[in-house]
């Protein structure tokens, strides 16, 4: 399915341009060349503007040909951004393509996915940072500039750094020697002077002594640094898989393994790119890979101001940064030489993006590496079902870390059964006794709710009036400090009500438990403990994640509450209890996927305690003890419920053993989401029946599991087929003839190839 980038660009003379423009158009569009760009020039991965109807927009030049439209009908491209070279290199063009083919997703949107904004907008694709070094013969003109202090500092401070600084590091560093106010002014009258001049950009380190000591591999972590060294090192056998999954339990020293690896492609003068699902996760990565290798580390997620994202991305394609880390979205990011690619947590669901380009970063990796001819290792204490498949088929080598470093112990696991206990909200008698008798001893306690909020329901005891949200088919949280009703589907929020909008009455209950509910009986419980929630609500503001796990590392904060934010990968040495509020909202899901995910969360959970010298102790409570869930991974751990899940899923024919393609539709009026649905299902059974793609199942349509989100009405199709090739020529076939449905037209509809959700 690969789609081929033409690699010259000189053929594009009086030919067609072929420009990747954003919008919903299926292959790029014809332009005639600018009037002012050299031919040589144009070369595929070029950003054009171009006209589009009466607008201008920014496209991707992708290839040339002979033209598709009549000759008069051909616009001119009106200007060549890149006179300097193509802006996305080659691999990351075909990596770019490859997915909008695969994702069935518009070219031109998916190369709009894979740039920074600024350079979606046009800006020009150079590096505003400067980086400023005194000039040969500075120091003997130190003493002249006495009465100059604020130009004095300036140079002392170029002077102690003969290799340059930036002005942003130049600026902090003199901000910590007493601020400097005008410092900018002082420095242009040193460069005017002379005395101080711009420099080109840092080199990357030749080696790679690490600046902090890690500690000894153990044995099992070395067996699996010389499997993934050999392929760096090119000696492995041919055809052997070059993509390896790292099985380890919580605190088995998976990032030790990252670490070495790292240094090892450094050394080979190759970049590393390592994504991570959670922004909340990449200030611990980027602070340990910083401490311990010398080359540049360079950040990318969606938390960055547009400039700084730019930055970071030029960087990474001119070389200068020897790591790469980032979220989902980094998998595009441009790497100069490029040596390895590590996927941390590989499991996640966030690594599948849900809106515009649903792609997997996972999988994009993998396949990037692969065309690269570099190693991806995907690390996980609970690896996805997906990718444990690949193992049986051979896709990807097992290298497993079965113990945690530094000799400590798994942590003791109990469930606590819920029924008929006397409870303080949703915190059993039980439970808080063993947080005292932690917090006595001088331990921190995590406790777990995957529930945001005060309270999921407001309903009125006299009439029975229940809050809902009047766009979704779901309730209203109410979130008490803020004041406000919100839905957690479609964002919709108003002001918590001092009496039941339908009867007048005064008497409304909070039903349920948030995290912030459970904030307030903790500090009710423990009034002389600092209580820490982590959860979207808590960490809007800029920086406030940061803080939260600054505290919860310091011990500052003992006692800590959270989402999954808290739960996923954070090192948290001094927790020695951790907790399952509510597993049972995990254990009844309707999605076949919903096991899988609630043993993950409960093994990860389960991961944060115990990870330093003392012994750790982890406690579900549920009021379904004997669920067979819970009791196989109380007797087998993660590995025996992964075989037994992958077993089932076998037998009922689901992914990963079966492949998947899910159309979404949904409209204002019920009837015209199902009659498009009913339409694009008539549709594909006809090419099934007709034998011309193969074995395909056509499931549904179907009310979606949320009926009315947003104020649409969703319905949805399942394709469904035993491998990728039968459910992609019913794809290739069956998605020209859905955009020409009359039913479109008052319909919105689109397709997620292998979805990790069916809502």
């Amino acid at each position: 399915m690969t789609q081929e980038v033409p690699s010259a660009g000189a053929e594009a003379a009086g030919r067609v341009l072929r420009v990747a423009v954003p919008g919903p158009f299926p292959e790029p569009l014809d332009y005639a060349p600018p009037p002012e760009a050299s031919p040589e020039l144009l070369r595929p991965g070029v950003r054009l503007r171009v006209p589009l109807g009466r607008r201008r927009v920014v496209g991707v030049l992708v290839g040339a040909g002979p033209s598709r439209v009549a000759p008069e009908r051909l616009r001119p491209a009106l200007e060549l951004l890149d006179p300097d070279g193509p802006v996305l290199p080659p691999d990351v063009l075909e990596l770019a393509l490859w997915a909008a083919r695969y994702y069935r997703h518009p070219p031109g949107e998916t190369l709009a996915a894979a740039l920074p904004v600024l350079l979606r907008r046009g800006a020009a694709a150079r590096s505003r940072r400067r980086r400023w070094r005194p000039a040969p013969g500075a120091a003997a003109a130190l003493a002249g500039l006495a009465r100059t202090p604020r130009r004095r500092r300036v140079l002392e401070l170029l002077l102690r750094h003969p290799e340059g600084l930036e002005e942003a590091a130049l600026a902090q560093a003199l901000a910590r020697t007493g601020g400097m106010g005008r410092w900018r002014e002082a420095l242009r009258a040193l460069a005017a002077a002379g005395l101080v001049e711009l420099a080109g950009p840092a080199s990357p380190p030749a080696g790679v002594p690490s600046l902090e000591a890690g500690p000894a591999l153990y044995p099992e972590q070395e067996v699996a640094v010389e499997a993934v060294r050999a392929t760096l090192e090119g000696r492995e056998r041919a055809g052997a898989p070059g993509a390896f999954l790292l099985e380890g339990v919580t605190g088995s020293g998976k990032t030790e393994v990252y670490l070495h690896l790292a240094a090892e492609a450094l050394a080979r003068g190759r970049q590393v790119l390592v994504l991570v699902p959670e922004i909340g996760l990449t200030p611990q990565l980027v602070d340990r890979f910083r401490r311990r290798l010398p080359a540049p580390v360079v950040v990318l997620h969606s938390g960055m101001g547009d400039r700084e994202r730019l930055e970071a991305w030029l960087q990474a394609r001119s070389g200068e940064a020897g790591v790469v880390l980032g979220t989902r979205s980094a998998v595009f990011a441009p790497l100069a030489r490029p040596g390895l690619v590590v996927v941390d947590e590989e499991h996640d669901p966030s690594f599948k993006q849900q809106e515009g380009l649903r792609y997997h970063a996972r999988d994009l990796a993998v396949w990037r590496a692969r065309r690269l001819g570099v190693p991806a290792l995907l690390g996980s204490a609970t690896p996805s079902l997906e990718s444990l498949h690949n193992v049986l088929r051979g896709r990807y080598r097992h290298l497993r870390l079965p113990r945690r470093a530094g000799g400590a112990r798994p942590p003791r696991t109990a469930v606590l059964d819920l029924r008929r206990q006397p409870m303080e909200g949703l915190l059993s008698r039980a439970l808080l006794e063993a947080v005292a008798r932690h917090l006595q001893a001088g331990g921190q306690v995590l406790l777990f709710l995957n529930r945001r909020g005060y309270a999921p329901t407001l309903l009125c005891h006299t009439c029975g009036w229940v809050a809902a949200c009047g766009r979704c088919d779901a309730h209203l949280v109410a979130h008490q400090a803020a004041g406000r009703l919100r839905c957690h589907h479609c964002g919709a929020e108003r002001p918590l009500p001092g009496c039941c909008p339908a009867c007048g009455g005064v008497e409304l209950l909070a039903l349920g438990h948030g995290t912030e509910r459970v904030e307030q009986a903790l500090a009710r419980r423990f009034p002389g403990e600092r209580v820490v929630r982590i959860d979207r609500d808590s960490t809007r503001r800029r920086g406030s994640l940061e803080r939260a796990l600054a505290a919860a590392r310091s011990g500052e904060a003992r006692i800590l509450l959270g989402t999954q934010m808290l739960a996923k990968g954070h090192h948290l040495p001094g927790v020695t209890l951790a907790a399952v509020l509510d597993a049972d909202q995990g254990l009844f899901s309707p999605d076949f996927r919903g096991p899988e995910r609630m043993a993950q969360l409960l093994v990860q959970v389960a991961g944060r305690a115990g990870r330093a010298e003392r012994p750790g102790e982890v406690l579900v409570q549920t009021h379904h003890p004997e669920h067979p869930l819970l009791q196989r991974l109380l007797r087998e751990g993660y590995p025996g419920f992964a075989r037994e899940a992958l077993a089932e899923r076998r037998e009922a024919g689901l992914p990963p053993w079966t492949r998947q393609a899910l159309l979404r539709v949904e409209a204002v009026r019920r009837e015209a989401a199902w009659a498009f649905a009913e339409r694009a299902a008539a549709g594909a059974r006809a090419l099934v029946e007709r034998g011309e793609v193969g074995e395909v199942e056509v499931l549904g349509p179907a009310p979606a599991p949320m009926e009315r989100r947003a104020g649409r009405h969703r319905v949805q199709l399942l394709l469904q087929a035993p491998a990728r090739g039968p459910l992609h020529r019913l794809l290739d076939a069956w998605l020209p003839a859905l955009a020409g449905l009359p039913e479109g037209r008052r319909a919105r509809w689109h397709l997620d190839v292998d979805p990790q959700e069916v809502g």
